[in-house]
């Protein structure tokens, strides 16, 4: 597995801006496809984004299309989440997942999960 830490979450005013990033270590970076998940309080985890082991290819949940994009650096380790016109929707804790199969991580059943930070959009 791989262990992963996120960071950069914080409080913001509707409309504006937050890039969450999340840093791993342990086995290949590069060998696993990487995605974020949200929690609001009360509900079901949700699917985010996420992105293939290239960088090729990244899929987002409908209501953050447009808004949100997810980007890696393998030489970083690292995986963003770029999310702009953020809506007080938008709150919740966000996780960062790894997986060797991009399918399963967008199932949401994946073996590595960092700690989650927390996003909080006021209106």
């Amino acid at each position: 597995q791989v262990q992963l830490v996120e960071s950069g979450g914080g409080l913001v005013q509707a409309g504006g801006s937050l890039r969450l990033s999340c840093a791993a270590s342990g086995r290949t970076f590069s060998s696993y496809a990487m995605g974020w998940f949200r929690q609001a309080p009360g509900k079901e985890r949700e699917f985010v984004a996420c992105v293939s082991w290239s960088g090729g290819n990244t899929y987002y949940a409908d209501s953050v299309k447009g808004r949100f994009t997810i980007s890696r650096d393998n030489a970083k380790n690292t995986v963003y989440l770029q999310m702009n016109n953020l809506k007080p929707e938008d709150t919740a804790t966000y996780y960062c997942a790894a997986d060797a199969l991009i399918s399963r991580l967008r199932r949401g059943t994946s073996g590595s999960w960092g700690q989650g930070t927390q996003v909080t959009v006021s209106s």
